[in-house]
């Protein structure tokens, strides 16, 4: 059982991990952007090419997947996403879920249909026996990450001139604007920051759930599941949604096989009846 539970606990993380960056733009653009899987994909790959090919470290690695799904965010929304900013949320939807079929058609042509490789760094192989509990170095590795990030996250937005900037474009922002905040930069600095953390997130995939070139999609109503259940533009809210998720698709999986994924669909519901405004209504960035 506490073996199941830290599996479901690691996986909550690579989930908060990935769909963070959709809570923060969704949040501060009232941007519905189904694309967001398509940036992850796009660092996971950037890693696994940069491993694959030139030997690069693992550790290293992830900070080019930042770095590459960050720079793919800051083209496309200096190309596309901001033409679409004040659209009809229908437009949104259908430009952004066309971007991850044409990257999907991409990846598959530059990659090929398979798996990608991918060789556990020799730091991060193994167990750590615990009384009663054997604990994947990797999976601790996902969690400390993951406790990491989202701490690092609530000090940025909430200890910086640049998170109160945030904060206030999140609250109001034509009020914002009249204030001297230059709000299409905030867009544009924010939007290719939660690519970015997106992309890491495609990278840590690697050793936990694979990358493939169906990954944007499959993984979709993932980051979409985590982002509504626990309120949009918030940062603890996805936190403890992605926890929640993670446990529940775990131990669905492990002592109910047979019920697959509809656990999920299950605590979805559920989770929205009794909270439909999210676990953490929004209240600001926090």
């Amino acid at each position: 059982m506490a073996t199941v539970i830290f599996d479901g606990v690691a996986y909550g993380m690579l989930l908060f991990l990935l769909s963070v960056g959709l809570s923060v733009t969704m949040g501060l653009m009232n941007f519905v952007n189904l694309a967001h899987g398509a940036f992850a994909m796009a660092g996971g790959y950037a890693a696994s090419f940069a491993m694959q090919r030139y030997g690069l470290d693992f550790f290293s690695s992830l900070a080019l997947a930042f770095l590459a799904a960050a720079l793919c965010g800051a083209i496309l929304e200096r190309l596309f996403f901001r033409r679409l900013y004040r659209a009809h949320p229908l437009d949104q939807v259908l430009f952004s879920i066309g971007l991850v079929f044409a990257a999907t058609a991409g990846i598959t042509y530059l990659f090929g249909p398979s798996m990608q490789p991918f060789r556990m760094p020799a730091a991060l192989e193994g167990q750590i026996a615990l009384p009663g509990l054997d604990i994947s170095r990797y999976r601790l590795f996902l969690v400390l990450a993951g406790l990491l990030i989202w701490g690092g996250l609530l000090l940025l937005l909430n200890k910086t001139r640049y998170g109160a900037m945030v904060r206030a474009a999140v609250d109001n922002q034509r009020v914002a604007a009249g204030t001297g905040i230059h709000v299409k930069r905030l867009f544009f600095l924010t939007f290719s920051f939660g690519c970015g953390l997106a992309g890491v997130g495609g990278a840590l995939s690697l050793g936990v759930i694979g990358l493939e070139p169906a990954f944007a999609l499959k993984y979709l109503v993932y980051f979409l599941i985590v982002v509504c259940v626990g309120g949009a533009g918030t940062i603890t809210g996805p936190f403890i949604a992605a926890l929640l998720l993670g446990i529940v698709d775990v131990a669905g999986k492990y002592y109910l096989p047979e019920a697959g994924s509809f656990l999920i669909y299950v605590f979805m519901v559920a989770l929205l009846l009794l909270r439909p405004n999210g676990i953490i209504p929004r209240k600001g960035l926090a």
